[in-house]
This record gives C-alpha cells, sequence and structure tokens, in this order.
C-alpha cells in the first residue's frame, strides 16, 4: 500500500481541514434550501421544486465523467474544480431574480455537489496510500467524515442565528459566505496538498474504462448493498422531524437536540473509531452497522406519544444506535470500497459507488412518505429487515472480495517522533 518516498503525500492536515471548510459551507446553506428562493425571488413554491428537481436530475450521470477524470488527471484537481463550482453557484444564488437564474445556480451548485462526492474518497485514498504516517485508509476516512459533520454542523448552527431575523440581506449574507467556505476550500487544497500523479500509474492499468467495473459482479454487488445503509443513513434527519411533529408531538427541540447530539458525537468520536476499525475484517464492520441500524429501526418502531421524559431518553438511546453505526460504516465502506478497486482505475469504481448514496437519496423520501402513511411503525419495520438482510448479504459476499480488501493492518509508525502527523 505504501508509496516510495519520492512520492510521498503532503498536507494531510490541511486536507482536513479543507473538508470542514468545505462542509462549514454545505452547513450554512442546508437548513435555507427552498426558503431562500421563497425569500428573495418571486417564483412560485411548485415550481421551485421543479427547478431543484430538474437541476439534481441534471447530474446523475457526473460521476461517470468524474471517475473517469479522477483517473486520467488525479482526484484532487477534480475536487477543487469542483469546489469552485459550488463556490460560484452560491455567488449565483445572491444575484438571482426568476425561473431561469435559479435553474443556473442551482445546476451549477447540484453539478459541483455530485463531482466533489464523486472524486473526494478516491482523493482521501490517494492520500492515504502515499502518506508518511501510520494510520491507514479506514482512519482517514473516519477522520474526514468526523470533520465534515463537524462542519456541517458548526454551519448550520450559525445559519440558524442569522436568519433569524428575516432579512433578505441577511439571505444573500449567507450566500456569499458559503460560496467563501468553498473558494477558502478550494485554495487550500490546491496549494497545500500533493499525492502521486495519475500518470504515474501504467497506461495499461488505466484502461478498460467502465466496462471492466460492469464485469466486476463483487463490486457492483457491494454497491448495491450499499444503497440500503445508505438510506439507514438518511432517514434519522429525514423522518425524526416528522415523527415528532405528527406521531410524537412533542417539542421541536427536542429534534433539534437529538440532531445536534449525533453530529456532535460523529465529530468527537470518528477519530478514536478509525484507529480501531483496522483491527476487523471491513465486512464485519459493516455487518455490525447494519445489525445496529435493523436495532435502530425496532427503537423507532415503539416511539409514539407519551411523556416528555420517556420519549426522550428512548429517542436518545436509539440516536445512540444510529451513531454507533454511522460512525462504523461510514469509514468501513469507503474504506472497502477503495481496497476493493484497481488502484489505476479507483476513481471510476469509487464514483460509480457513490451511485448507492444517489439512488438512496432519489428513494428515501417517497420510502419514508408512502411507509408512514401506511402506518407509523412501518418504515422502520421495514428498514429493520432490509438492514438485516443487509448484514447477511456482506457476509455472504465477503468471500467473493479481494481478500486484501477485507482488513488493512496497521502501518508501522516510523522512527521519527512525529511521523504520526497527519502531514508532511
Amino acid at each position: 500500500m505504501g508509496a516510495d518516498v519520492a512520492e510521498r503525500g503532503r498536507g494531510g492536515a490541511v486536507l482536513v481541514a479543507a473538508l470542514t471548510v468545505d462542509s462549514v459551507g454545505n452547513g450554512l446553506f442546508l437548513p435555507l434550501s427552498l426558503v431562500y428562493f421563497l425569500r428573495l425571488t418571486d417564483v412560485p413554491l411548485s415550481l421551485l421544486g421543479v427547478l431543484l428537481s430538474a437541476a439534481t436530475v441534471l447530474t446523475l450521470p457526473v460521476p461517470l465523467w468524474a471517475g473517469a477524470l479522477a483517473d486520467r488527471v488525479g482526484a484532487l484537481p477534480v475536487v477543487v474544480a469542483a469546489q469552485l463550482l459550488q463556490a460560484a453557484g452560491y455567488l449565483a444564488y445572491a444575484w438571482v431574480r426568476g425561473p431561469v437564474g435559479v435553474f443556473v445556480a442551482a445546476a451549477l451548485v447540484a453539478v459541483g455537489v455530485r463531482f466533489f462526492w464523486s472524486t473526494v474518497f478516491t482523493a482521501v485514498a490517494d492520500y492515504a496510500d502515499s502518506s508518511p504516517g501510520a494510520w491507514t485508509r479506514d482512519t482517514w476516512y473516519a477522520v474526514s467524515n468526523g470533520a465534515r459533520t463537524a462542519g456541517l454542523a458548526a454551519g448550520g448552527l450559525v445559519t440558524g442565528v442569522v436568519v433569524a431575523d428575516g432579512r433578505a440581506g441577511t439571505y444573500r449574507a449567507v450566500a456569499y459566505a458559503a460560496a467563501a467556505c468553498f473558494a477558502l476550500a478550494a485554495v487550500l487544497i490546491a496549494a497545500c496538498v500533493r499525492t502521486p500523479a495519475a500518470t504515474d500509474r501504467p497506461v495499461a492499468l488505466r484502461r478498460g474504462g467502465y466496462a471492466t467495473l460492469a464485469r466486476d459482479r463483487p463490486f457492483l454487488a457491494l454497491t448495491g448493498l450499499n444503497t440500503v445503509f445508505a438510506l439507514s443513513s438518511m432517514m434519522l434527519g429525514l423522518a425524526l422531524p416528522t415523527v415528532m411533529l405528527t406521531d410524537v408531538r412533542g417539542p421541536a427541540w427536542l429534534t433539534s437536540t437529538v440532531l445536534a447530539g449525533n453530529a456532535f458525537l460523529v465529530a468527537l468520536l470518528s477519530a478514536s473509531v478509525g484507529t480501531r476499525l483496522p483491527r476487523h475484517r471491513r465486512t464485519r464492520a459493516i455487518a455490525a452497522a447494519a445489525v445496529l441500524w435493523a436495532a435502530w429501526g425496532l427503537a423507532m418502531a415503539t416511539v409514539g406519544p407519551g411523556r416528555l421524559a420517556t420519549v426522550a431518553v428512548l429517542l436518545a438511546a436509539a440516536t445512540l444506535l444510529f451513531t454507533a453505526a454511522e460512525l462504523v460504516h461510514a469509514p468501513a465502506s469507503a474504506a472497502l470500497a477503495a481496497a476493493a478497486a484497481p488502484v489505476a482505475a479507483r476513481g471510476r469504481y469509487l464514483a460509480a459507488f457513490q451511485y448507492s448514496f444517489a439512488v438512496a437519496s432519489l428513494v428515501a423520501p417517497a420510502f419514508f412518505a408512502t411507509l408512514y402513511e401506511a402506518h407509523d411503525a412501518a418504515p422502520w419495520l421495514a428498514l429493520a429487515l432490509l438492514n438485516a438482510a443487509g448484514a447477511a448479504g456482506v457476509l455472504a459476499l465477503e468471500r467473493h472480495l479481494p481478500p486484501a480488501a477485507l482488513r488493512e493492518p496497521s502501518r508501522a509508525a516510523p522512527a521519527r517522533a512525529d511521523a504520526d502527523a497527519p502531514t508532511r
């Protein structure tokens, strides 16, 4: 896994910092979504929904292009370009007035987001392979996940305070701040982070394109199974506000507290969990996360009206199960996908892997709403069943994946006392 000394990566700490800044930008705007355009334009809500959905659908082919670019020119330049696209989109947000402007600005952001998520995991893997410290891919993915979660929470908290006055100028200030975050993240990565060049890989290994991936049935199965886990990871933020409003009928602050507590624990514990994951097979870790999500689903199926203290304790206990699953699944699944991919085609493989999240994001609202309308417990019981099946599926798939992808031994730390520092 290690790189030659001449090919050592540098700037690991800056990479993590840049991903945090990037997530602050996302967090700043995430709570606004439709509200921003409702406040600053005359476009009706129904048309806004169509325009934003159309902008998202436009991005569905992006991972195919992004993966090929990452293999050809390297993932870092694509990540930087994606962040600059998002910066341009948020700058445009501050000036849009009509439907065309809304669509163009939203499309810029959506395309940038899709390029980013299609290549950032390859960028982290490229750095992890060439980093001088003892951290494995699992640890780097865990730390990156914690940093992104912390950034999202910080950005969302700032926006919640700033937009309370509801003034148009304040909304535009948030758009400018988000644009600045993405631009700063791009500059940090471009100036300070280095990984081995993609052109250093043998040309023969860079051929084959997606045809080779399409014949890799174990990897396609892994991607399909991950759709279940991606769906589960989205369900807390998507469903909890509705459950609290229509079923529990509890105070809004309880929802905010649960979501904030989840984000805080992920940010706090990601590094610690990431340093322990390499001791275990990644498939077993993912299966354990699925079992935890199944238990969370069963716990959520019991939530209903009752004494506030009882409901709060039940929600807190259930959310701890969700958080534990998230802490384990995020780095283990990304590291397994990266390790199962041929190094020279890793960009294409990890971009294709992101379709599991894209499909989950499209399915999640309809999945929850349709089942919840049938019965309050139905979506949670369905999630529990899906995760139980997913855990069994991952364990069955284990023997078909490359043995070297299942577990990555911790690196031996270099002799120098500062060798474990994440940057050099």
